[in-house]
């Protein structure tokens, strides 16, 4: 990044990093957070550095969760929601409803706050499915295929069926591989429907597609009741849930991506949900160049014409 610069101070153990108008402290750079690699806290600012540019545009506005690991991989783990008093104030917190109180969380709208973020150790940024200035109402729409094994293939072949429903029912879709086991279908929206309603929608959807492929798909909640057929969670389409952010890391072995996908890379064989690491930075930039999610609209859809599409397959 042309506005980003680093600088060490060996006298305080600590980096500062330029970004845009700020200067961000890096505290305990050489702290090894993926033991099992040898990556430490910079290689993970160096990352969130680099990808910021496509990062940041999805984390703008929305409330977040972040998962911090202090001391790395195998030490504590922080499910942070509250923002801490100590955070700067050119910080934006967003105070968000919940049930007998609120939550002030952390808000990531520029490069600087994402660098500070890593800095705290954040590895991992779970976003909201609604943006701050309307919480109740969504403008993502979260499928998580969930695969009960190893088999990646299954997970392929499920996107492939719920890419092709949602084009019948006009809805563009967007892919991204989870860094964990499975793929997020996302589907962008208008933002005028409340949770309840897409949330049922989206159960509606899961709900054609598993009779469509009942030997394939399943939309049961208890993994007992599933066998060995493929998940199809819509339990994220909730208020106060979140999903993990394109481009985060995960909190996993090899620091694996969070990476978005065009629909044409489902039919390559040796896509997995771990095909992005933070051992191959170079390879993470290539798939941002190539802007898989530049052929869906800006703009998000509503889901009246989509329902009244859905009805006529029920």
């Amino acid at each position: 990044m042309n506005d980003t610069e680093t600088g060490t101070h060996a006298d305080t153990g600590t980096d500062t990093v330029r970004a845009g108008r700020r200067t961000v402290e890096i505290h305990r750079p050489e702290k090894v957070l993926f033991p099992d690699d040898g990556l430490t806290k910079a290689d993970v600012v160096g990352y969130y550095r680099r990808v910021a540019a496509s990062m940041v545009p999805q984390l703008r506005g929305r409330p977040l969760m972040l998962e911090r690991l202090p001391e790395g991989l195998g030490g504590p783990q922080f499910m942070q929601k509250d923002t801490p008093d100590h955070y700067p104030d050119w910080i934006r917190r967003a105070e968000v409803t919940k049930e007998g109180g609120t939550v002030t969380h952390t808000v990531c709208d520029d490069r600087a706050t994402l660098l500070f973020l890593a800095d705290q150790a954040c590895l991992t940024f779970h976003r909201w499915l609604s943006r701050a200035a309307r919480p109740d109402h969504p403008d993502r729409l979260v499928f998580d295929l969930d695969p009960p094994g190893p088999d990646f293939e299954a997970v392929r072949e499920a996107a492939r069926q719920l890419c092709a429903l949602l084009d019948e029912l006009g809805l563009p879709a967007v892919l991204m591989t989870t860094g964990s086991k499975g793929l997020h279908v996302i589907v962008p929206l208008d933002g005028r429907s409340g949770f309840d309603a897409v949330r049922g929608f989206a159960q509606e959807v899961a709900a054609v597609l598993a009779e469509r492929h009942p030997d394939r798909l399943t939309t049961a909640v208890r993994k007992k009741s599933r066998g060995n057929r493929l998940y199809l969670d819509v339990q994220r389409n909730a208020y106060a849930q979140t999903a993990v952010a394109p481009w985060s890391l995960r909190a996993k072995p090899g620091g694996p991506v969070a990476a978005p996908i065009s629909r044409e890379q489902l039919d390559d064989p040796q896509l997995a949900a771990q095909s992005w690491t933070l051992k191959d930075v170079a390879g993470v930039l290539e798939q941002a160049g190539t802007r898989p999610w530049s052929g869906v609209p800006a703009r998000g859809r509503s889901l009246r014409t989509a329902r009244r599409r859905l009805d006529t397959l029920r």
